[in-house]
């Protein structure tokens, strides 16, 4: 089975002619925004992190919507692609992506140091990582600081 989609002329013609209506419009973004977060979404949330598969559970760990509770539990959890989801998630707060700067698991402390949000002082600690990845991921990620400043 093929992804690409094929439109019809008419299919064209009819997306060409909305196009410029569209452009500039409120109208136009909010057609593209999320559903509301419900306490049902909240309530998925919650038992994919408690799923026994740990793909499932990195799946909670990357929401953006998942309670603080489920992020901490996450964040402790055996398994490392479980904790690098959470290490990579903007939405973690930072006291939790400070204390994955000091995992175990190279691959969560990278994504700790590629996260925005990561705090400073974990920032620090991460330079002077014994992996070599860890540090050249803080290392590039100072350049971008640079070249946003500049």
């Amino acid at each position: 089975m093929s992804c690409i989609r094929f439109n019809t002329p008419a299919q064209r013609r009819q997306l060409a002619e909305s196009a410029p209506s569209m452009i500039g419009s409120s109208e136009a973004v909010a057609q593209f925004l999320s559903p509301a977060v419900t306490s049902s979404k909240i309530e998925r949330i919650r038992r994919l992190a408690e799923d026994p598969n740990p793909k499932i559970r990195e799946s909670a760990a990357l929401s953006y919507h998942a309670p603080v509770e489920v992020y901490e539990k996450l964040s402790r959890d055996p398994d490392p692609g479980v904790r690098a989801c959470i290490a990579k998630n903007e939405n973690v707060p930072c006291d939790i992506l400070a204390r994955l700067a000091d995992d175990v698991d190279e691959r969560v402390r990278g994504f700790v140091a590629v996260n925005y949000f990561v705090p400073a002082e974990a920032m620090e600690r991460l330079a002077d990582d014994p992996s070599a990845v860890v540090r050249g991921l803080v290392q590039w990620k100072s350049t971008l600081r640079e070249t946003v400043s500049a």
